[in-house]
């Protein structure tokens, strides 16, 4: 009796491998999907997406980067269009939707080249001359921006405002960015995002929203006889938490001042 060959299974049960002109249809068609979706908020006349997830909580929004991150997508390709916007969102904080549409109508106009016969490495090839024209053309459309232009830097923070929520009262919180901006800013104009802190709080409104030149500490006090208001006050950095450890047996203890 013959010796049966066990067949060897590289990849796990049930996955579909497509090689080819169909891998790259399926790719492109998925990147088509996904820009098509946040295309309709783009515009005076764009429209919100309302989105459901699963536990059933509904998000709505006109942001790019939100609508994809919600959306759970599933397909390789699609997830590398979410990462584009993620990567516009974290390097500019804007843009995310028309990074997506920009990449699906590239991926668009790819399709038509490849229908031509046209080798994906020359289109890659000329995809990446006509980005470094386009960064041509764009320095030298560009304009120097410095931190004495409040009012263009105030236009620019509405802008990225635009489609986050809070347009109401983007000539209010665009004035407070600037304000950070500006006192985080280092002499050689560098900027690290890291030192301006945002703390959320619910029950008042956006115009409640206010800039504290310092630091917050997010702390109740831990006994009733403590002060609210300490003036000239002498600060002692502690690299060590200051929370007052919960002991086994209920005891109070009360520090006074001595009188020598």
């Amino acid at each position: 009796m013959a010796n049966q060959i066990q067949p060897i299974f590289i990849l796990p049960e049930g996955t579909q491998r497509s090689v080819g002109r169909d891998a790259q249809r399926s790719n492109i068609m998925a990147a088509k999907l996904v820009a098509e979706t946040v295309r309709t908020t783009l515009g005076p006349k764009g429209m919100d997406k309302m989105i459901i997830d699963s536990m059933g909580d509904v998000t709505v929004t006109n942001d790019g980067v939100t609508i994809l991150q919600e959306m759970q997508i599933e397909h390789p390709s699609a997830k590398m269009i979410v990462e584009i916007a993620k990567t516009q969102e974290d390097v500019v904080g804007d843009g995310t939707t028309t990074a997506v549409v920009l990449a699906g109508e590239l991926l668009k106009n790819a399709e038509e080249l490849l229908d031509q016969n046209v080798h994906p490495a020359v289109i890659a090839r000329g995809y990446r001359l006509a980005a470094e024209k386009a960064q041509e053309i764009l320095n030298d459309m560009a304009e120097t921006i410095t931190s004495k232009d409040e009012n263009v830097l105030r236009q620019i923070a509405m802008t990225a405002m635009t489609g986050k929520g809070a347009e109401y009262a983007k000539e209010r919180l665009s004035d407070l960015a600037v304000k950070a901006v500006k006192l985080v800013a280092e002499l050689d104009g560098t900027i690290d995002l890291d030192n301006i802190k945002i703390e959320k709080r619910s029950g008042g409104a956006i115009e409640d929203s206010e800039l504290i030149k310092g630091i917050a500490i997010d702390k109740e006090k831990v006994h009733s006889s403590m002060p609210r208001l300490v003036k000239n006050a002498k600060v002692a950095l502690l690299d060590k938490e200051i929370e007052i450890k919960k002991t086994e047996i209920e005891a109070s203890i009360e520090i006074r001042k001595k009188k020598c």
